[in-house]
């Protein structure tokens, strides 16, 4: 290039093949920024798709080293184009070099672009400088360097110098590749400078020159100095290495400046993990050391040192995990202190050693033991080089040639490919979880001392741990010696997929249930009947026998052990195999001992009974009996003893003494995790007493109303003999009548073991609500109650929220005083973000704020909603008042706000009108007038001496006054409102002298002639925006007559308000200074959610007409306006929307965006900077004293304040796709992008971390894939990179997508606290101000015997108000997260993690494998398993309900429904998870019964509560088609036992209601609305129909349950998060919900139909709808609920559409690359998917389940008429006949379309014709010969649907036998014809129901009828009309 001539530039190819250099050293930390591609070019000047990009945002990720020169090039092209034009020559060679073949993605299209670019500036360019690109590069260079890098060095931010010596060091290098030769001697002092000038993150500490306040703060100063004291210790070999990232880092660089430096050489560390952890472990050291310091002052010291309490605090959280597993295992622990060295330095060195191994550990973070393995070995290293201190150089343990990943690849890399070979074994979760090892897996690998032979150090990769997972049979390699090595099996735990883990985890609590369920039958049976009856022997003796089930249930439990953990056998230790071993054998002891003992006991025995009696012998055998039950009893007894002596057990089972083990052996196998887990005794009385209650409440029912009622019918029906049979019986001599028994009794069954769930729900709603009562919940419950309460807030905001100083000590009112100050402070930021928020009005903020002003008045200024028409009602007091000052008085004081009102406004009229006036003459007519008043209100005769009644007349001139005040903000001198102004004023001297005085006549005389009094006056003070706002309060005071009541008008806003001044009230710590506070980050991980609303997205109108914008102007009428006065903008046309910008915000701040989520969690910065700078100085003084000093102080506060507030919070977006959506072609992503860059440069302290994928060439020309866990912040136009750690691998490969996104930021937060915080979440200012309150609650000893580890917060559901769907899902997630937890937490202690919004223990949870669980499938529901492993780690979960943080939910049903399937899924994986299983075994009994209810309890109630249904339904099918009914029913015997035998029947339908379950919602909206506005929201909600969706959620929960348990198939399903209501098509909704809900619904239909048809005749009509009521609306629900909330689903058009859309769905085949939405055969196939990845014991049992279909055609055949009453088995054999045929002919007609349809057509028809012939012979046959009626062929349809059914799911179930047949077309053809019926059947009502207009306006009224009520026209948005009138 230095032969460069002319203008035109030289050929950047031919220049490039003569030399190649090595990319600049000088770069190595320059931010890097790969960025999209435009879908059309690169210049972006040919499309209008996507937004304008440079291209310093266009490179492909492989070149991102050349983005900096580009920026530069960028930065400076206005200022020289022609340097410009040379640095993007110099990234055009760099790139060539880089990647010379263009083999990277995008390299070639990019490199074509910039030469493209070249080759056009170097023409047009011309040099300024000099006369050649050398000269002038230099030139410009150095110009460049004094005007930005010497002038004003110290004066410029740290930012803007990072940026000027960014370009520098490009300009540099650029140099010197220009002109080598040219000698640069000058600048290298600003090429050393350049590395002071790096980005960072929160602490500049490599930045040089200007003072930064963060490093100004003592502690911070104490932390570095700590970290650098790196004297005495050895140093390590250094040797010129490469960083991860592909640059070489300097000799200069390897010099360890500090301990982190040091192990960075010492163990190869990646330089950005240290780099990172540094700055996490010097914050963590000074907020520490803060909370401990105490107060401001103590730590203003010149010379502060970090206190070694600190450090030891930091090592006891770290290292309690690490000294635990050392002690499980019999270690010793590693962490030693060398004699001779300094123990805080060695502490920092094991510190810095654990934070950089999880640093960059990656998904290595989920397995905590492992860690702690890898840690183990990595401390004793450590401990022998810092122990022997007689080298001065060491060799470090870990090195690679040429980089700086060594750690990783030597020690994370071979684990991390473990785990990817599991995962691609696993398929995606999708094979079962027994064939491949999960995270829990490899980590409790480590549990076990056989790791430390197996594994070794360093780690052998031919361990079994290593080995590859089991290969298909077709891929097994024979000659491979690798893979002949044993591999590891699954460890400790299998997840198989049964119902039985329910028995197996909860055994207590179902052998609880059935021996008292088999009690209380033996009971009721006994003669009496009654509870006193078990007094009698033989009684008692009967119920004894219980111990005999309990045997029979303890060697099940036994049996399953063994069973159900097979494949884990080889993984478990000896102790354990031989424990299960015993217990198995010892189970079949009891099981042989106990009933042998029992039958010698029974007198009279007969059969097996006597057999056993006679080989007993003449023994004692009652006493032998008693005495085996006493034996086996034993150690229950004992366990009950330890129960009751709590530490004890506490103690025995955290303990890891071996005699202590071996005397646990039998009853508990040894775990890691869930050991000791006891709570306190009070919480043990709590939650004890609850179930002992809630228990004795159940039994007695069940006993009384489910039990004792069915005994008598029950004899009887025993006792009537063999019934009449209507069919062919195959059992016909069974004795007592069992079928019918069984029948009858099955579903009593059923509901006993259900029933305890409703009970649950009724008891948690009283303890909740008695719980929420205690809590001072709902005490300010409406504006009334807060006007009535309000004088008291600033009390209780003094007491919780004002920090207690202890050094200062001020008076009670001085106090008080402050108080009220800083109340005043947080309110007004607090009004101001409500206003910003549009919320309020202008006119409503002025009405809610307090004067900043600074008081001057003698009262304290309310807010003028409280003084709002006191000031009107005190002149009517005064106009009444004719006689004494004292009623007059009375009166004012009887109101303390008119009295305060009153005082303030005379006050600050005076002040006013002082100010106003220029001339002293003028103020002392004032001063007479106030001298006057005053002393006549002394001598108290004001109303003698003055017309009161003139007042109102005064107040009118004032007001007029006040408003030519505050019109303008500057007057001249000739303005003519300036005279207004003094006429103004002269006119109301008047009034007062001569109309209101009585003796002020005198007072207005002008001294001198040449002027006139109040005519010159002073208008300056009113530049000033306090006195401004003194003059708007004022007037507002005078003018405001309406009462306040309304004030604000909007909801929300309301909300708001209330419960902020009720939190104030309830229980709390007190908030602790900002400084000594716990420093906490929030993270949000982001996926490709909306960020912000584009224009063409809220403008967009969709197939109804209506746009998001107009959809959100209805439901938001009032914001909208607010909005509108805000911006000051009144659009007359709705076109002219479409210019406004803040429009986009405007939206979002109302969807579910990120937009909405990042502003709401930067409320937390600002209330930090606001209490700190409350907390340093009185800010109020400040505003008073306008002078240069106290401005100058309040610059110095604000700047300390927002250092401080950006040591204590952090806040980290995990965009785990940021890097893909820079390079996307996507314009929608690109849009995601700038975006997302956008909040980064608004927010200066939001940090987005994302996962970059970097293609890199190799040597044999192919590209590689490296991965990078990168964190950005947003510069002045671009994202900098500031941390940035290669990955193993792919991270998000492994797991599930959200742990994985959040797992690999977590190391990019900071703080002892982290906030996990989802993208659909809000929050609010005022609850930002309570976070330091919160945070006081880990320190709590108030919630059990540990301090909490997890803080529970409570959500408001801000989506509740757009349609009745919208709100019944509020309601209902509301109570969950309200009342639910509130029980949940206390008195329960079972809360876990239920998602966000809650406060984790970072330190506890980062130690502990992480706030979420990440194993694909078995951790789908992430959250919770969080909770569950904090328990079981020693964890305390609570839940605090002073603050609130928003939440959005899904509003449509389809949406709701996909939320439900999620949830129901994860419960269903839940249950197979060792997590449950072991908090099962491990809970005290009362404590598993909460545990169980409350997570897959209620999930199994549910299932058990439709199971019931059809257990009931079937039972009385067999009943009516067998005709055991009817004989039974006209039996004489049986009707006395009739009325019984009817409420046996009709009691289980008492719970499918469900509506009992609505009690908690009840409950909570009437402790905080009131319990009127409960009742009413309640009969509100049962009108629209909430009972009908709940019931269909129902039918959700269950088959998502119940599918996922047996077959699996969970996945992560997205909900979406719009709230635009939309159409969804019918076939849309039967894709969706035809096996959940459609089919279940049409079985139960033709099951209620065949009772009532078979049934009718001798059943009266009464006991059948009092039977089936609840059943039928079930049906209803289930197959018309997702049309009755469909918008416009009864709209005749819509109807039309969907009736064509379905046909079309119905008649397109399948085949490649058809979706499931375009045809019905993509769709039924992928139906059955579940069915091919399950176990063969699955599939056995679906073809058992489907064969219940035929009962109907067995029973319906003997009912024909043309059956004549035969009972023989030929009827039935008949029937098959009969279908056989009609099946054969199908097939012909399947056959003969595909042989004849096309070619010949003549054959097809003449064959469809004999058939159709045939079979009107064969009907008019058997109509004239056999008797056949019309009724026999309805009844046959109903008859032989259900056994095509029964073939269809039997085919289903056998597809891959059939497909090898040629049945497997015909199965789908079958399959078509059923499908094609059931939707006829679901559309006739729907079609039948259009033809109506006002089923359509009725179904949108019931939709949205909350809407309506907050002024949504509904109607008009559906039908597509404008408002036209909104525009003027």
């Amino acid at each position: 290039m230095a032969n460069a001539r002319g203008g035109g530039g030289p050929s950047p190819m031919r220049s490039q093949s003569g030399r190649q250099r090595a990319p600049s050293r000088a770069l190595s930390r320059a931010p890097t920024r790969a960025l999209t591609m435009r879908p059309d070019g690169f210049s972006g000047e040919d499309g209008t798709e996507g937004p304008f990009m440079e291209e310093s945002e266009l490179v492909p990720s492989s070149l991102a080293p050349i983005v900096p020169i580009l920026r530069a090039a960028n930065e400076i092209e206005e200022e020289n184009p022609r340097v410009a034009y040379l640095c993007r020559f110099a990234a055009f060679e760099k790139a060539h070099h880089m990647d010379p073949t263009s083999s990277g993605r995008g390299v070639r299209q990019f490199k074509t672009y910039l030469l493209h670019r070249l080759e056009k500036d170097g023409q047009e360019t011309a040099r300024k400088l000099a006369s050649t690109d050398a000269k002038e590069i230099q030139r410009f260079y150095e110009q460049y360097c004094k005007e930005y890098l010497e002038k004003g060095h110290e004066t410029r931010k740290s930012e803007e110098m990072t940026r000027y010596f960014q370009i520098a060091s490009v300009l540099y290098d650029v140099l010197k590749t220009v002109a080598p030769g040219i000698h640069h001697a000058d600048f290298k002092g600003f090429e050393k400078d350049k590395a002071s000038f790096s980005q960072y993150n929160i602490l500049p500490l490599n930045i040089t020159g200007s003072r930064q306040p963060i490093m100004e703060i003592p502690e911070i100063k104490a932390a570095v100095r700590l970290l650098r004291r790196i004297e005495g210790l050895p140093m390590p070999r250094t040797e010129v290495s490469q960083s991860s990232d592909g640059t070489t880092v300097s000799e200069e660089m390897d010099i360890p400046h500090d301990l982190l430096d040091w192990l960075w050489q010492t163990f190869g560390f990646q330089k950005g993990n240290v780099e990172n952890q540094k700055e996490h472990l010097i914050l963590l050291l000074a907020n520490i050391d803060m909370r401990k310091g105490g107060n401001v002052h103590q730590s203003e010291r010149h010379h502060h040192e970090i206190d070694s309490t600190t450090v030891m605090h930091l090592m006891k959280n770290f290292f309690q995990n690490y000294d635990s597993w050392c002690q499980y295992l019999h270690l010793k622990s590693n962490i030693r202190i060398p004699r001779d060295a300094s123990a805080q330095q060695a502490e920092l060195l094991y510190i810095g050693l654990y934070l950089l191994i999880w640093g960059e550990a990656s998904n290595v973070r989920f397995m905590p033991e492992c860690l702690c393995y890898i840690f183990h070995h990595m401390a004793r290293d450590l401990y022998d080089i810092i122990s022997d201190r007689r080298e001065e150089y060491f060799d470090p343990p870990f090195r690679r040639e040429g980089s700086d990943d060594a750690f990783l690849q030597l020690v994370i890399q071979p684990i991390f490919n473990v785990m990817r070979k599991e995962a691609i074994g696993s398929k995606h979760g999708t094979v079962s979880h027994s064939k491949w090892r999960n995270y829990d897996d490899l980590n409790e690998y480590f549990w076990s001392k056989k790791c430390f032979k197996k594994l070794g150090w360093p780690m052998d990769l031919a361990a079994d741990f290593f080995a590859d997972p089991a290969k298909p049979k077709n891929e097994t390699e024979k000659h491979d010696h690798a893979s002949s090595r044993r591999r590891v099996s699954k460890t400790n735990f299998v997840e198989v997929r049964t119902f039985l883990h329910l028995f197996r985890s909860f055994d207590r609590m179902w052998a609880f249930f059935i021996l008292a369920f088999q009690a209380m039958v033996i009971i009721a049976w006994s003669p009496s009947g009654s509870l006193s009856s078990i007094f009698d022997p033989d009684v008692f003796r009967n119920v004894l026998t219980i111990f005999i089930t309990a045997a029979f249930l303890n060697f099940l439990q036994a049996t399953l052990q063994i069973v159900l953990n097979w494949k884990a056998w080889r993984s478990l230790e000896c102790s354990q195999m031989t424990r299960y071993i015993l217990k198995f054998v010892v189970a079949i002891a009891w099981l042989i001992i106990l009933p042998t003992t029992y039958a010698s006991s029974i007198q009279n025995p007969t059969g097996l009974v006597k057999f056993f009696s006679n080989w007993i012998g003449n023994l004692q055998s009652e006493s032998i009996y008693n005495f085996a039950v006493a034996i086996y009893m034993l150690p229950n007894i004992f366990s009950a003893l330890f129960f009751i002596f709590l530490p004890i057990r506490k103690t025995l089972e955290r303990s890891n003494a071996r005699i202590v083990r071996f005397l646990l052996w039998w009853n508990q196998p040894k775990s890691y995790v869930a050991r000791g887990m006891y709570e306190g005794t009070c919480s043990l009385l709590k939650y004890t007493s609850f179930w002992i209650l809630l228990l004795i409440c159940k039994l007695t029912f069940s006993f009384y109303v489910e039990i004792s009622p069915l005994v008598g019918p029950t004899r009887t029906i025993m006792f009537l003999g063999v019934g009449t049979y209507e069919w062919h019986e195959f059992f016909p001599y069974l004795q007592h009548n069992l079928g019918v028994v069984i029948t009858v009794w099955a579903p009593i069954v059923m509901v006993y073991f259900m029933d305890t769930q409703i009970w649950y729900a009724i008891f948690s709603t009283i303890c909740g609500g008695v719980n929420g009562a205690f809590s001072r919940l709902g005490e300010i419950r409406t504006l009334g109650m807060l006007r009535s309460r309000f004088e008291a807030i600033p009390i209780a905001f003094g007491e919780k929220l004002v920090p207690d100083h202890g050094s200062q000590v001020k008076t009670h009112e001085g106090a008080k005083r402050s108080h009220i100050d800083k109340f005043a402070d947080i309110w007004n930021a607090f009004i101001n973000s409500l206003r910003d928020e549009d919320l309020l009005s202008d006119r409503e903020k002025n009405l809610l704020i307090v004067p900043s002003s600074g008081s001057k008045t003698s009262v304290f200024q309310w807010p003028l909603f409280l003084l709002a028409s006191k000031i009107p009602i005190a002149l009517d007091m005064a106009k009444s008042v004719k006689k004494k000052d004292e009623e007059l008085r009375k009166r004012i004081n009887q109101d303390p706000y008119t009295k305060y009102a009153v005082i303030e406004c005379y006050e600050t009229l005076l002040d006013i009108l002082y100010n106003l006036i220029a001339e002293e003459s003028d103020k002392k007519v004032v001063d007479r007038i106030r001298e006057s008043i005053e002393d006549s209100i002394q001598r108290r005769q004001l109303v003698k001496e003055f017309r009161l009644d003139e007042l109102p007349q005064l107040s009118t001139k004032f007001d007029k006054l006040l408003k030519l005040l505050v019109l303008k903000d500057d007057y001249d001198e000739n303005d003519p409102a300036k005279t207004q102004v003094a006429n103004l004023l002269q006119d109301i001297m008047e009034i007062i002298t001569q109309d209101i005085m009585k003796n002020g006549q005198g007072i207005l005389k002008d001294e001198d002639s040449q002027k006139q009094l109040f005519a010159n006056i002073n208008l300056d003070w009113l530049k000033y925006d306090d006195w401004r706002e003194k003059c708007v309060r004022l007037q507002l005071l005078l003018t405001t007559k309406e009462s306040a009541i309304y004030v604000p008008m909007n909801l929300e806003a309301r909300r708001r308000i209330t419960f902020f001044a009720n939190s104030l009230f309830m229980k709390m710590p007190r908030a602790p200074p900002v400084r000594s506070m716990m420093s906490f980050s929030v993270l949000t991980p982001y996926f490709k959610e909306d960020v912000l609303f584009l224009p063409e997205d809220l403008y967009k109108k969709n197939e109804d007409g209506i746009s998001i914008l107009f959809y959100l102007r209805k439901i938001y009428p009032d914001e909208w306006k607010n909005f509108l006065e805000r911006i000051k903008f009144n659009p007359m046309v709705e076109d002219e929307l479409k210019k406004m910008d803040e429009i986009c915000p405007w939206a979002s701040y109302r969807g579910q965006t990120l937009t909405r989520t990042v502003r709401g969690m930067m409320y937390y910065r600002k209330a930090l900077e606001t209490q700190c700078a409350q907390d340093m100085s009185d800010l109020a003084r400040l505003d008073r004293d306008r002078t240069t000093t106290s401005y100058q102080e309040s610059e110095a506060v604000c700047e300390m304040a927002q250092a401080i507030a950006d040591i204590k919070f952090t806040y980290v977006v995990s965009c785990q796709v940021y890097g893909m959506q820079k390079i996307s072609k996507d314009p929608k992503d690109q849009n995601c992008y700038l975006n997302i860059l956008n909040l980064m440069i608004t927010n200066p302290s939001l940090r987005v971390a994302f996962i970059d994928e970097r293609e890199a060439p190799t040597g044999n020309g192919t590209t590689e894939k490296t991965y990078y866990s990168v964190l950005v912040k947003g510069g002045e136009k671009y994202d900098e990179e500031i941390y940035r750690i290669k990955l193993p691998g792919n991270p998000t490969a492994i797991g599930e997508g959200k742990p994985e996104n959040q797992n690999h930021a977590i190391i990019f937060t900071r703080g002892e606290a982290l906030q996990a915080i989802d993208m659909n979440q809000d929050n609010y200012i005022e609850e930002a101000f309570k976070m330091r309150n919160v945070l006081e609650e880990f320190e709590s000893r108030n919630y059990g015997n540990s301090k909490p580890t997890i803080l529970g917060l409570r959500e408001h559901i801000f989506t509740g108000s757009v349609s009745s769907l919208a709100w019944f899902m509020s309601n209902q997630e509301m109570s969950f997260v309200t009342i639910g937890q509130r029980v949940l937490a206390n008195p329960l202690k079972v809360r876990f993690h239920y998602g966000h919004p809650d406060i984790f223990d970072r330190l506890f949870h980062i130690t502990r494998g992480g706030i979420s669980k990440a194993s694909k499938t078995i951790n789908l529901s992430e959250d919770i398993f969080s909770g569950y492993n904090s328990t079981m780690r020693g964890g305390n979960i609570t839940h605090h309900e002073y603050m609130q943080v928003g939440k959005g939910r899904d509003v449509g049903m389809n949406q709701i429904s996909s939320f439900e399937a999620k949830v129901a899924n994860g419960n269903g994986e839940q249950t197979l998870s060792r997590d449950i299983y072991r908090l099962g075994r491990r809970f005290d009994f009362y404590r598993m019964l909460s545990f169980y209810f409350t997570t897959v309890g209620f999930y199994f109630s549910s299932m058990v509560t439709v199971l019931t249904v059809y257990v009931f339904l079937y039972g009385r099918l067999y009943l009516v088609l067998s005709g055991l009914e009817k004989s039974i029913l006209q039996d004489p015997r049986i009707e006395q036992n009739i009325k019984p035998l009817e409420n046996a029947l009709a009691s289980q339908s008492v719970f499918q209601l469900g509506l009992i379950l609505v009690l908690p919602m009840v409950m909570e909206v009437g402790l905080e609305k009131g319990f009127r506005t409960a009742l009413g929201e309640f009969v509100i909600m049962q009108l629209q129909l909430a009972s009908v969706f709940f019931t269909f959620q129902l039918g959700t929960k269950t088959h998502y349950y119940g599918r996922t348990i047996l077959h699996g198939g969970a996945i992560y399903r997205s909900t979406g998060r719009g709230f635009v209501v939309y159409h969804a098509k019918f076939a849309e909704n039967y894709r969706m919900y035809s096996r959940s809900h459609f089919v279940k619904g049409l079985e139960l239909l033709i099951l209620l139909v065949v009772y009532l048809a078979y049934g009718s005749s001798y059943r009266s009509s009464k006991l059948y709808l009092f039977v089936t009521f609840s059943i039928w609306f079930l049906v209803g629900s289930w197959l018309f609920a997702p049309f009755i909330f469909n918008p416009s689903c009864f709209e005749w058009q819509k109807t039309v559409e969907d009736w064509t859309d379905w046909r079309k769905w119905m008649g397109n085949r399948g085949g490649i690359g058809m979706s499931l939405d375009q045809s019905w055969e993509a769709w039924w196939i992928s139906e059955q998917e579940h069915l091919r990845k399950t176990s063969c014991r699955a599939l056995l049992l679906e073809i058992i389940l489907s064969l219940r279909f035929l009962i109907y055609q067995y029973g319906v055949v003997y009912h024909l008429n043309i059956a004549r009453r035969n009972k023989s088995i030929l009827v039935y054999a008949s029937s098959w006949v009969v279908m056989l045929v009609v099946l054969v002919v199908l097939k012909m007609v399947s056959i003969g379309r595909q042989k004849f349809g096309t070619d010949l057509q003549l054959m097809f028809r003449i064959l469809k014709g004999l058939l159709f012939l045939g079979f009107v012979s064969v009907m008019a046959v058997l109509f004239v010969v056999g008797n056949l009626t019309i009724s026999d062929v309805f009844a046959s349809i109903l008859g032989f649907l259900p056994t095509g059914w029964c073939i269809l799911l039997i085919g289903q179930a056998c597809s891959p036998l059939l497909k090898k047949t040629m049945m497997w077309d015909s199965i789908m053809e079958l399959g078509r014809a059923y499908e094609n019926i059931m939707g006829l059947v679901l559309f006739l009502p729907i079609g039948f129901l259009s033809w109506f207009p006002f089923v359509s306006e009725f179904q949108t009224r019931l939709l949205f009828n909350q809407a309506f009520s907050r002024g949504l026209q509904i109607s008009r948005i559906l039908a597509g009309q404008k408002d036209f009138g909104e525009f003027k």
